[in-house]
């Protein structure tokens, strides 16, 4: 069982930044491939970021690239997203997620997740 947690949401303001954080629980996070995903009132939850247990495969939702940053350190058991030049449509919760096997787009490549942590962006 891997136990994650989110942190640094908030309200921002439209071409802001937010850095968020997911603490894992355990001993074996570097095992991990880990990801974010999003969900907006109404929409479907949504593929954003997701980052390798080594860190040397990444990929990102197309329309967050160059925007958005993922990153860990296994020695924290954390990774992050560091999020530049917010824009209104990334306002939704923001899921930490994490998989024993291979990093995937896809949510049910994920075996563990967070509960979310809420960014709004505004205008």
């Amino acid at each position: 069982q891997v136990q994650l947690v989110e942190s640094g949401g908030g309200l921002v303001q439209a071409g802001g930044s937010l850095r968020l954080s997911c603490a894992a629980s355990g001993r074996s996070f570097s095992s991990y491939g880990m990801g974010w995903f999003r969900q907006a009132p109404g929409k479907e939850r949504e593929f954003v970021a997701a980052i390798s247990w080594s860190g040397g495969s990444i990929y990102y939702l197309d329309s967050v690239k160059g925007r958005f940053t993922i990153s860990r350190d296994n020695a924290k058991n954390t990774v992050y997203l560091q999020m530049n030049s917010l824009k209104l449509e990334d306002t939704a919760v923001y899921y930490c997620a994490a998989t024993g096997r291979g990093i995937r787009r896809v949510s049910d490549g994920y075996d563990y997740w967070g509960q979310g942590t809420q960014v709004t962006v505004s205008s």
